[in-house]
């Protein structure tokens, strides 16, 4: 017995897939019996056995959590979820593949002649093919569009299409994606994870390989840049333009980024300046002549389009029209999308190609066809409604799923706007395996594919992104439902041979290259906020733990040393008023207070608050972090998911306890800055925005705990909390052995260069960074931001301890320190917002192209 059939054996269990009574299969023929490029599939799973295959499932879960990739439901919140993958994947023949694929690039090569003709000559509207009610009544037809033309042969560079098998076995188009396809990045990571899980599977199968696809969109985006905008051979400056961190698809953004090589860029990043799109680069702004957008149509140009758009570049349409910058798909193309566009697909290939397309499309009917009408009020029951236009969160409508009054009512609001709906025949989804609960069930499966205009013709991906139902009777299959994905393997009948985008030797210089590392100013003001929000939180919490000791050691505190601590806490964390005020209820019972700074994230400077944005700032630049920082980051996430309910639990014992486990994954994190991140502009203005915020929590912290001095004796106690809060009581203690001094402890945190927690060691680390960057004046002086923190940073040398340490009787406090401790925060301050000033800062906004020949001075 081999050891395969002894684990097999071991286990006990064969997997078998049943076939689902009346309906298409992909696995089994007509008469039953399984297709032949399934049986060596289904024969290695079999010897697998059903633990493996668990096991293998939760390995892909985690490598997906780990990679970040999320999807975020239609739920009406902001929460991403972990995106599905299916462990079985759907197998299609390599001849099949070859008519399907042949298929795919007719009909792209047909949707390009169309939208050349919408925005052309228009002469389907002239020889009456289309209605010219059907094309402008669709919210996709732009107007200001008319005219406007690519580079090169194709105005429609990506296009994608879903499609089921139909219940003769043959593909059927259900639906276009015109405007910004979506799914070509989320193929790329479930083949990437469905490599690593079954890697020999995967080998032996002889699966095509999806390279020539993004190879191809990469030479296709290259080709389309203005030639003006190019001198001496340089390289295009490219970008892809997303809706940012809450797009529900911004994972497959920055992915495609970090696969590509472009930046990743929002609205805010581009500007335009002299006729020309411009990136808010750290050095200045960089010049953009292709955009591979992620944006939609309408929100592109709050100019000419949208008016309330944040989401676009303000003159963008105008720079397009001019020839200056390329955009791809051009905006316009949602048109393309008009579902009603399928009941004319017949005519407009026999007009364009001569001849029918070899995919056929969903028998569809426009409501705005009076003879369509009345067919589809007539058999509404039958039929899968839809809109002619997509909008966010609404999907297709099943008749047969409706209630009469439900149906009635869909039907008023179809005889009310009939332009707007379309109706299609249900084409039931073939069924495909799917790894369940521990077992091989049906599911109904649609399979989106993905073309791209190559130098010819149009380059299909072999393969693409395979939907499944969420149960075996689910007719609408959306990932924004929750649906899981399926990795897609054309089968070969030998191996492929392997491409990459690596740049062939010779074909382009280290100069062109290094011109795809700039970044926007905006991601880098995300890493130095994401260093801010990381020491604040990280400084809150030890201070937390610090107040929590305290206030439980076997020792009751004195009542002014009680009040400082608590009052620090208040003001350290800036979570005002807090304790600073006169509440004596307050002080009798500081726990919910405490747990309030701690666990409410609606409270700015709290725990959760500062933790949260860090996350945000981190979900912003992801494409620049590496995997283990992700992980780091992930297991972030989930101990604030739990915060509350962990910290209350606590209260009643060792609270600070609780606070550990994001003390490590913070220190994990700062070690994998050092350790995981290029020391390139990114890396330094994170390593800025930590030493800043390190400096100014050392200055707040010992402002609040020494400055203030009281009569009791709580002045051994809070030099202590303040040692304790900045991880440097052991070492104080075996460096003086005796007991707390003010001047020693003071010196120990103020000007020790060997503590890497002193002040003197932040502003030392913060002025070398400074140094580093790219200088904004035009003679050899130091920067303004430099000037400030050696300012400061001279004073806390000259500083005094003994000094320092005096206690101005009359005022109960330590006059001299305060005042150095005051302009340290002052001075942090500034130095912040110079920064902020001289590299996240590019003002002016959009300039005209062309004289208008109005007087300026009126």
């Amino acid at each position: 017995m081999s050891f395969s059939q002894q684990q097999q054996s071991d286990q006990g269990l064969a997997l078998v897939y049943p076939r689902p009574a009346g309906s298409m299969d992909e696995v089994y023929a007509p008469d039953g019996s399984i297709r032949s490029h399934w049986e060596y599939l289904l024969d290695s799973l079999n010897v697998l056995g059903s633990e493996t295959l668990n096991e293998r499932q939760r390995k892909a879960e985690r490598i997906l959590r780990d990679d970040g990739a999320t999807y975020t439901l239609s739920s009406g919140s902001l929460a991403s979820h972990t995106w599905g993958l299916d462990p079985i994947p759907l197998l299609i023949g390599s001849e099949e593949w070859s008519q399907i694929e042949t298929g795919l690039s007719e009909r792209a090569e047909l949707l390009d002649l169309l939208l050349k003709d919408i925005y052309g000559p228009r002469e389907l509207l002239r020889n009456g093919i289309l209605p010219a009610e059907l094309l402008y009544s669709h919210s996709g037809f732009l107007r200001p569009c008319q005219d406007i033309k690519l580079k090169g042969n194709n105005q429609l560079i990506l296009h994608s299409a879903d499609m089921v098998r139909g219940a003769d076995g043959n593909m059927v188009i259900i639906a276009d994606r015109t405007q910004t396809p979506s799914g070509a990045g989320y193929a790329l990571e479930n083949r990437t994870v469905m490599r690593r899980v079954f890697p020999s599977l995967f080998r032996d199968s002889h699966v095509h390989r999806l390279s020539l696809f993004f190879t191809t969109l990469r030479h296709t985006l290259t080709r389309l840049a203005p030639a003006g905008n190019l001198t001496n051979g340089d390289l295009p400056s490219i970008v892809i333009l997303t809706p940012g961190a809450y797009s529900e698809t911004y994972f497959e953004h920055t992915y495609l980024a970090n696969y590509l090589g472009y930046p990743l860029v929002q609205g805010g990043d581009l500007t335009v300046r002299n006729g020309y799109v411009w990136m808010k680069s750290l050095d200045g702004l960089t010049r953009v002549d292709v955009i591979l957008r992620r944006v939609d149509d309408n929100y592109c140009d709050p100019v000419e389009l949208r008016s309330d758009s944040r989401l676009g570049v303000p003159g963008l349409l105008e720079v397009v029209r001019s020839g200056r910058v390329v955009v791809a798909n051009p905006m316009g193309s949602s048109v393309l999308e008009n579902t009603a566009l399928m009941k004319y697909m017949p005519k407009i290939s026999q007009f364009f190609l001569g001849h029918e397309l070899q995919l056929a499309s969903a028998t569809t009917y426009w409501c705005g066809d009076p003879g369509d009408l009345s067919h589809v009020l007539a058999n509404i029951d039958k039929l899968v409604i839809k809109r002619c236009a997509r909008r966010a969160g609404e999907f297709s409508v099943f008749g047969c799923d409706l209630s009469a009054s439900e149906r009635q009512e869909l039907i008023e609001r179809i005889r009310l706007n009939p332009l707007h709906y379309t109706a299609q025949e249900y084409i039931a989804p073939s069924n495909a395996p799917s790894w369940h609960k521990g077992t091989m069930q049906s599911r109904p499966s649609v399979l989106r594919s993905f073309s791209v205009a190559g130098e010819g013709s149009y380059s299909v991906m072999p393969g693409g992104m395979t939907r499944v139902g969420i149960a075996t009777d689910s007719r609408l299959i959306s990932n924004q439902l929750g649906s899981f994905s399926k990795d897609t393997w054309v089968l070969a009948s030998e191996p492929e041979k392997q491409l990459t985008l690596q740049v062939v030797p010779g074909g382009e210089s280290i100069n062109q290259i290094h011109q795809y590392t700039t970044l926007p100013s905006r991601m880098v003001e995300n890493l130095f906020w994401m260093g801010r929000y990381s020491e604040r939180a990280d400084a809150a919490i030890r201070l937390m733990r610090t107040v929590f000791v305290q206030l439980n050691s076997a020792v009751i505190l004195p009542s002014g040393a009680e009040r400082l601590l608590l009052r620090a806490v208040s003001e350290v964390t800036l979570t005002l008023p807090g304790f600073t005020k006169d509440n004596l209820e307050l002080l009798r019972k500081p726990e919910p207070e405490l747990l309030s700074v701690i666990t409410d994230a609606q409270r700015t400077g709290s725990v959760k608050a500062s933790l949260i944005s860090m996350l945000n700032c981190a979900e912003e630049v992801k494409e620049l972090l590496s995997a283990d920082i992700q992980r780091i980051i992930n297991d972030i996430r989930d101990e604030l998911n739990g915060l509350e309910n962990a910290v209350t639990r606590g209260m009643a014992s060792a609270p600070e306890e609780t606070l550990d486990p994001l003390i490590s994954a913070l220190l994990a994190l700062s070690g994998l800055y050092q350790d995981s991140m290029f020391r390139g502009l990114g890396w330094r203005f994170l390593q800025i925005g930590r030493r800043l915020e390190k400096a100014q929590q050392v200055a707040s912290l010992l402002r609040h705990l020494l400055v203030p001095v009281h009569v009791d004796p709580s002045e051994p106690l809070a030099l202590e909390s303040a040692l304790l809060s900045t991880e440097a009581l052991n070492t104080y203690r075996r460096r003086f052995r005796a007991e707390t001094n003010i001047v020693s402890g003071l010196g120990l945190l103020l000007i020790d260069r060997s503590n890497p927690r002193s002040l003197i060691y932040q502003l030392d680390k913060l002025f070398k960074d400074l140094s580093e960057l790219p200088s904004r004046s035009k003679g050899p002086e130091l920067s303004r931001n430099q000037r400030l923190v050696l300012e400061i940073s001279t004073a806390v040398r000259l500083a005094d301890m003994q000094a320092m340490a005096v206690v101005d009787e009359k005022l109960q406090s330590r006059v001299q320190l305060d005042k150095l401790l005051r302009q340290v925060q002052q001075r942090l301050n500034e130095t912040a917002v110079a920064v902020s000033e001289d590299y996240f800062d590019h003002t002016g906004g959009p300039q005209q192209l062309v004289n208008t020949g109005l007087n300026s001075e009126l």
